[in-house]
C-alpha cells in the first residue's frame, strides 16, 4: 500500500516567528474547568462547555436525507436537537434538505448551526463513503458512529476525503466513541480521518479509533494557518497510520492515555510553534512517534509517563527532528481542566475495551478499569493483612539490594489508605504498598544513574499470588525492560537509570507489594 509523504509548506507570519523563537505557550482566556453535564471532557469542557442538543427535541433518522431534514426543520439554526441515527448512511440515501438551511448531497454538512448532537443508536450508525463536515458551527457532539472509506478521488467522493473535518470558526465540539477508518493513503484516494483547520478551537476526541489511513489528522492546514488550538485527544486508538497522529501547526494540544500501534512513518508532530502535552500514552511497534517532521519550523512538547514499546527512531537531520530515542521535554504546557489518567501500562487494555463505536460508551474509571459513563468510580477496599513473610520466597539475587541504598526513594500512582511507597524499600516484609484499586505502579529512584539488571517483587503473605500481568519500565525513557505475570525475580539486560517502575496491569485482588528490591 503506497502512501504520499509530501506536505506543502506555507508562509510563516511574524507572529509565528516570535512564537518559535520564544517557545512560549499562550493559552488565552479559559473558562471554568468543570465538565458539563453532557460528559464532555478535555478542552471541549472549556469555553462555556459542550452540551450539543441537550434539552431539545430528539428525532430518529435512518437516512442522510432524514438527518438533513431534521437539521432544517428546527425553529432556528440554534434550537437544540439530538438526532439518533441507525443504519447505513450513504450517497444513495443522502440528499440536501429544501429551504434556506445549508445542507448538501454528498456530505453531512453541519454548517452555520449550533446545539446539535448526532449519535448512533440501536444496531449502530455507519456513514459509508460519506464524511461529516463541520463549518462555522458550535456546540456539536458526534458520538457512537462509524465513518468509513471517505474518498477525495475516485468515486464516490465526499468531504475532501476526510472522515470528519472541521473548518472556519468552529468551536466546542466533542467527538466521542467513534470509529474512523480508511483503506489506504492518498494514492488510494483517501485523505485524512480527523482534520481541524481555519480557527477550530476547544475540541475533544475521546474513546475513538482511527485505523488504516495514510493520515490520522491535522490541526492547521498550512504553516500560516495557526489559529486552531486547544484540542484534547484521550483514550483513542491509532492503528496502522502512516503519519499525522496528529500533525499540529501552532496552537496547543493535550494527548493522554492513547494507544498508538503501527505508526509507520511518524506520529505526534508539533511544528510551526505548536505545543503538545504528551503523557501516559503507549506507543507500540512504531517509528518516530514524537517530534517535528517534514520541516525545520520546530514545535514543542512536554512528555511524561509514556511507554515506548519497540519504537524505532531516525537520526536528527534536515526537516527531521525526532524527540527520541530518549524523549525529553523542551517546554511546559499548562492544562486548564482537571483530568484523571490511567497508567500508561494499562492503556492498551483500557483503550481496547472502550474505544470506538458499539462499545456501549464504556469509559475508564481512571484506575485501569472500565465503567459505564454514568456509573460512579469504585474504590476497592485494600486488604489489611500484615503477615510477616511470603509463603514462597522468590530467588535471591547476589549482591546488595540497591533499593536500600542511602539516598534512594520511592513514589508511584495513587496508594491505598494506610500504605506507603516507602514501605517497598524499608526491608520489612510486614509493611507494604497497595494501589487504590487492583492496578497501579510503584517506583524506586536514585539521585544519580544506577546500573540495575534484576528486581525482586515480594508480596505480603496474605496477598501472595494476587499480582497478575505487569511491566517493568525504565521511567527515565519509558522503555519496557521486561513484562510478565506474577511476583518474583525479574532479570533483564543491565540498564543505567535513575528510576525504575513496576506497573501492575492485572490482579486477582488488591496487590500488596511488601518489597521492591533491585540489584546490579
Amino acid at each position: 500500500m503506497r502512501r504520499a509523504a509530501a506536505l506543502q509548506i506555507g508562509a510563516v507570519s511574524a507572529t509565528l516567528a516570535l512564537a518559535v523563537a520564544t517557545g512560549a505557550v499562550l493559552l488565552g482566556e479559559q473558562a471554568s474547568a468543570a465538565a458539563t453535564a453532557s460528559g464532555a471532557s478535555g478542552y471541549a469542557s472549556q469555553n462555556g462547555g459542550t452540551t450539543g442538543g441537550a434539552g431539545g427535541q430528539t428525532v430518529k433518522a435512518t437516512t442522510g436525507a432524514e438527518i438533513n431534514a431534521a437539521l432544517c426543520n428546527r425553529a432556528s439554526t440554534s434550537t437544540p436537537i439530538t438526532i439518533q441515527v441507525e443504519g447505513t448512511i450513504n450517497h444513495g440515501n443522502t440528499a440536501k434538505a429544501s429551504g434556506s438551511c445549508s445542507t448538501a448531497d454528498d456530505v453531512i454538512d453541519l454548517k452555520q448551526i449550533s446545539n446539535v448532537t448526532i449519535e448512533g443508536v440501536g444496531s449502530g450508525a455507519v456513514f459509508d463513503q460519506l464524511g461529516i463536515h463541520v463549518r462555522e458551527s458550535s456546540n456539536i457532539i458526534i458520538q457512537n458512529v462509524t465513518v468509513q472509506n471517505v474518498k477525495k478521488s475516485g468515486s464516490p467522493t465526499s468531504n475532501g476525503g476526510d472522515a470528519i473535518g472541521m473548518e472556519t470558526d468552529v468551536h466546542n465540539v466533542w467527538v466521542d466513541h467513534v470509529s474512523l477508518l480508511a483503506s489506504g493513503g492518498e494514492d488510494e484516494g483517501y485523505d485524512s480521518l480527523f482534520d481541524l483547520k481555519h480557527n477550530t478551537q476547544y475540541v475533544t476526541l475521546s474513546y475513538s479509533t482511527l485505523r488504516n489511513s495514510g493520515r490520522g489528522g491535522l490541526v492547521g492546514s498550512s504553516d500560516s494557518d495557526l489559529a486552531s488550538s486547544f484540542i484534547t485527544y484521550h483514550h483513542d486508538l491509532y492503528e496502522n497510520i502512516d503519519s499525522r497522529a496528529p500533525l499540529l501547526r501552532g496552537g496547543t494540544a493535550h494527548s493522554y492515555d492513547n494507544y498508538y500501534v503501527s505508526l509507520n512513518k511518524s506520529g505526534i508532530n508539533p511544528r510551526a510553534g505548536a505545543h503538545a502535552k504528551i503523557e501516559n500514552n503507549y506507543f507500540k511497534d512504531s517509528k518516530d512517534v514524537i517530534g517535528t517532521f517534514y520541516t525545520d519550523l520546530m514545535g514543542y512538547w512536554q512528555v511524561s509517563g509514556n511507554i515506548y514499546d519497540n519504537v524505532t527512531w531516525t537520526a536528527d537531520g534536515s526537516e527531521n527532528h525526532p524527540a527520541g530515542p530518549d524523549p525529553q521535554s523542551n517546554t511546559t504546557v499548562s492544562i486548564p481542566y482537571s483530568y484523571t489518567m490511567d497508567a500508561a501500562s494499562c492503556v492498551p487494555s483500557v483503550v481496547t475495551r472502550t474505544a470506538g463505536a458499539g462499545k456501549g460508551l464504556l469509559v475508564s474509571d481512571g484506575n485501569c478499569s472500565t465503567q459505564s459513563p454514568t456509573a460512579p468510580p469504585t474504590t476497592p477496599t485494600p486488604s489489611t493483612s500484615t503477615t510477616s513473610s511470603p509463603t514462597t520466597p522468590p530467588t535471591q539475587p547476589a549482591g546488595t539490594n540497591l533499593s536500600l541504598a542511602s539516598g534512594a526513594g520511592a513514589d508511584g500512582s495513587s496508594k491505598a489508605s494506610g500504605t506507603s511507597y516507602g514501605n517497598v524499600r524499608d526491608g520489612d516484609l510486614g509493611t507494604y504498598w497497595s494501589p487504590s484499586g487492583t492496578t497501579g505502579s510503584v517506583s524506586v529512584k536514585w539521585g544519580s544513574a544506577t546500573a540495575v539488571s534484576s528486581a525482586v517483587i515480594r508480596e505480603s503473605a496474605g496477598a501472595t499470588g494476587r499480582i497478575g500481568a505487569w511491566s517493568l519500565v525504565d521511567a527515565d525513557t519509558g522503555a519496557v525492560l521486561k513484562s510478565g505475570s506474577g511476583a518474583g525475580t525479574i532479570s533483564f539486560p543491565k540498564t543505567s537509570l535513575k528510576k525504575i517502575t513496576f506497573q501492575i496491569t492485572g490482579a486477582s485482588g488488591t496487590p500488596q507489594v511488601a518489597e521492591f528490591e533491585t540489584y546490579a
